[in-house]
């Protein structure tokens, strides 16, 4: 040890220099916050037009910074949408491209329902692999959904530093809705005392916030990634309190629906809050989103979750697919704006990527949209948008044209979805090059998956 200190005076200068300059370059880079909400449709935000439910804190990210009007989930349901969302990939080339597979996969029970998933494979690159090689510190809370019966498919087995939350693939580990008495904390299964028989003591999205700030504490000198996945509002809906519905005129299920989606907001508030009492708010990117369009079980009709769009949750017309996104950083990102633009999950990992200065994999399908999030111009409707679910359900998307097929063996259906959001006038037969145009980029788009197999494939 002697002999190198003796060595190193000239050294420390140019290391204390090269540290300043790296200490500089950090700073430079924004923290980054991914709120994934589940089964929230389109229109039950304020922000996107709901007259019902109260949604004061994500409403001022959209007012303070960017909300799209024309954003695509990667699917119409959980696992391939996120799978689409952490590996910049269309679910026509995916690892998982539906919640349940047709071959392959593991075996395991929903219920006593014998059934197969699919899970991320460890060649599957994840937003966090690309973050993390880049230096940032990255932890998802809460919902993975991408382990498939596989409990080495975990967050932390591709490419999170932490996990705080619930698994499929874990026996007695899947209590996630809506106060859970067990929790993975890491790797370690560990009880939450105020839920334990059936106490109701911490909701979910109190405890995911929770966990959300001491990750963000523990890290707040180095860039950080935080998924953030609650369970709102999918079901079943549990919430102690119904306020401030209580004596509303809605609906049982209306009540416990809204009240979930008011008092994550809620939860919400106090980390954005926390952000700002750390000083971490001006260079930390939010982004709010949706997995997938609102559910069956949901009050569809009573609360308009999905906007008045044909569809739902599982379906791939507008209802199914088409979600609100938010992105909001004061430092970075001008506030008051409202944006057409066409962008869908595949366009996550890029644009994160290059706000972190990361190298991306090779063969995503989707585009960096910073540009357009820095106030350029950028060109992001005349390309291919593509879904699929196996054997059953396709959809195209390019500039105003749309094509989807919702049920197999039938005809695909062609809509102009400029001047048609609603999906009502079907023009397959009024434009047949238009059609043949588009249903060229379902064999362009389409990969074979040994897990859900096509005919003849």
């Amino acid at each position: 040890m002697k002999p190198l200190i003796k060595t190193v005076p000239a050294l420390l200068g140019g290391l204390s220099f090269f540290t300043a300059a790296h200490a500089q370059q950090e700073s430079k880079r924004p923290n980054i916050i991914f709120i994934l909400a589940d089964d929230m449709g389109y229109g039950d935000l304020a922000c996107y037009g709901n007259k019902v439910v109260k949604t004061p804190n994500i409403d001022k990210l959209a007012s303070d910074g960017i909300r799209f009007t024309n954003c695509y989930a990667g699917s119409a349901i959980s696992s391939p949408s996120r799978c689409s969302l952490l590996t910049g990939k269309h679910t026509g080339h995916t690892t998982i491209r539906d919640n349940f597979c047709k071959a392959g996969g593991l075996p395991g029970l929903k219920g006593t329902t014998p059934i197969r998933r699919m899970h991320l494979l460890p060649n599957d690159t994840t937003i966090a692999t690309v973050l993390g090689s880049a230096g940032y510190r990255t932890c998802l809370v809460n919902k993975w959904h991408q382990d498939g019966f596989n409990p080495g498919a975990g967050p932390l087995d591709r490419g999170f530093d932490e996990f705080y939350g619930w698994l499929i693939s874990t026996e007695n580990s899947n209590t996630p809705y809506y106060y859970p008495a067990l929790r993975f904390y890491n790797r370690d299964l560990k009880v939450i005392p105020e839920n334990e028989n059936n106490k109701r003591g911490i909701h979910d999205s109190d405890l995911s916030v929770n966990e959300s700030i001491d990750f963000i504490d523990r890290n707040k000198n180095n860039p950080f990634f935080l998924y953030l996945a609650f369970d709102v509002p999918h079901e079943p809906y549990f919430i102690n309190s119904l306020e401030p519905y209580t004596n509303s005129s809605l609906s049982d299920t209306g009540k416990l629906y809204a009240s979930l989606i008011t008092h994550t907001d809620e939860a919400i508030g106090r980390l954005i809050d926390h952000l700002d009492k750390t000083g971490l708010r001006d260079n930390t990117i939010i982004i709010f989103a949706s997995d997938n369009g609102g559910a069956v079980m949901a009050p569809l009709e009573e609360l308009n979750c999905n906007a008045g769009f044909r569809g739902r949750k599982g379906i791939l017309y507008e209802g199914g697919i088409k979600v609100p996104f938010i992105v909001n950083c004061p430092k970075h990102i001008k506030g008051g704006q409202t944006m057409k633009n066409l962008i869908y999950f595949p366009d996550v990992m890029p644009t994160l990527a290059d706000y972190a200065h990361a190298k991306l994999p090779q063969h995503i399908d989707g585009v960096s949209i910073k540009a357009l999030l820095d106030g350029k111009k950028q060109d992001t409707d005349n390309r291919v948008f593509y879904w699929e679910f196996p054997g059953n359900q396709v959809a195209v998307r390019k500039g105003d044209w749309k094509i989807v097929s919702v049920k197999k063996g039938t005809k695909l259906e062609l809509y102009n979805i400029t001047k048609d959001p609603y999906e009502k006038t079907n023009l397959a037969e009024k434009y047949p090059e238009v059609l043949k145009d588009l249903e060229k980029e379902i064999k362009k788009s389409h990969v074979a998956s040994p897990n859900w197999p096509l005919e003849g494939e």
